[in-house]
């Protein structure tokens, strides 16, 4: 378990992605010789788009372990393809077409986020091939009755009403101003909180931005007017620090700034300024690893990944590590096609690095625990789990 108050680093780190949209094969993983037999694993996400920052970190993960893996000369080496979908749901779809066509990928991690797995997932079904998703939170991605779907992290059914429990119970929030961003992460994530704050008391104000434009002026003005004990963001980290810029720019200084997984970046801070951004809380159901932890395949983790990447592991480095663990231990198992991975995935439990992994029918992990974070010092720290943590 990692220690409260925890400094975290989560920058992006170095990794050679690629623009174009035009799959890649990472060069650590690739070197398979075909005589002995590959399988190939794509990997699909904003590697370079507006909310990188977010997904950098779990393809990393997924390549540490599957260079492990294939350090070790198995007779059936697994080649990792990334698919650089920029977020947008239309391109997702095309290069999960080529990965299924062109590439016969044997399975997916991802893609990365709500909006372009509700498109992608379908695409999936159809041709057969499974997937695991290590950060697409949306609830309703569960409930299409896919078979080949999974998440490696709780959905926002969880995290949403986690978040909204601490900010009425340890926050001590009795006004809460409730913003989402339109989309289908952000917005079913703030519906979330809205509904379980409603059953706490707290009197709530609700309204919506377009991440797209960059004066929230509207929105800011609005909540200034509320005067709210709290104040919170449904969306990604680019509109988050903006938003949460302008809030302390227009005086609105003492509300407490929350978020969801999707503002659990250092692009928060950037993007707000450190001063801004000092005292703001963000949720998530992933269990960020630092070098410093002391459960030993944990540790064992963060030094590898350092030592590879030459940053701590951030947001989702562990569920990508995790959600690609499967694929190995999948492999590893001598299953190689799309069915019979599929089937080891339904079977498996697994002591990830996040936590135990283990999927429901509906390709739900067991594992449910929501953690708060908080920037203190120009870092953002871990203050535990939601059911424990405190304010300070």
């Amino acid at each position: 378990m990692l220690a409260a108050g925890v400094a975290l680093t989560l920058g992006l780190a170095a990794c050679g992605n690629s623009g174009s949209g035009t799959p890649q094969s990472d060069g650590g993983s690739s070197s398979a010789d075909s005589a002995a037999g590959t399988v190939k694993i794509g990997f699909m996400g904003d590697l370079t788009g507006a909310n990188a920052g977010i997904v950098i970190p779990p393809w990393n993960g997924a390549n540490l372990v599957v260079d492990e893996y294939n350090k070790t000369n198995p007779a059936v080496k697994i080649e990792l393809v990334k698919y650089d979908s920029q977020g947008d749901a239309s391109k997702a779809v095309a290069l999960a077409q080529q990965a299924i066509k062109s590439d016969k990928v044997a399975g997916l991690i991802g893609p990365a986020f709500s909006g372009e797995s509700a498109q992608v997932a379908p695409v999936l079904e159809e041709a057969g091939v499974p997937s695991i998703t290590a950060s697409a939170t949306n609830a309703k991605l569960a409930e299409n009755g896919w078979k080949f779907w999974h998440r490696v992290l709780p959905n926002d059914g969880v995290q949403g009403p986690g978040i909204a429990d601490f900010i009425a119970g340890a926050a001590g929030a009795k006004n809460v101003f409730v913003i989402d961003d339109k989309s289908e992460y952000g917005k079913p994530l703030a519906d979330a909180v809205r509904t379980q704050l409603g059953t706490k008391g707290v009197k709530l104000t609700n309204d919506s931005l377009d991440p797209a434009e960059s004066d929230f002026s509207s929105v800011v003005n609005k909540v200034a007017a509320a005067k709210p004990d709290a104040i919170f963001f449904g969306g990604y980290y680019a509109a988050g620090g903006n938003l949460l810029k302008q809030l302390r720019d227009k005086g609105v200084k003492d509300a407490k700034f929350f978020s969801g997984d999707g503002s659990l970046d250092k692009g928060l801070i950037d993007g707000a300024g450190a001063q801004n951004a000092e005292g703001a809380l963000v949720g998530c159901p992933c269990y960020i690893a630092t070098p410093d932890v002391t459960d030993p395949k944990v540790k064992s983790f963060a030094d590898s990944y350092k030592a590879k990447f030459n940053a701590d592991p951030a947001i989702y480095a562990s569920e990508g590590y995790d959600a690609a663990s499967v694929f190995v231990e999948a492999v590893k198992a001598g299953n190689t096609t799309t069915d019979k991975i599929n089937e080891f995935i339904k079977t498996v439990d697994l002591a990830g690095v996040s936590k135990q992994v283990k999927f429901g029918d509906n390709g739900e992990v067991v594992a449910k625990d929501i953690y708060i974070y908080q920037v203190k010092g120009g870092a953002i720290t871990l203050l535990g789990k939601a059911t424990e943590a405190k304010l300070g």
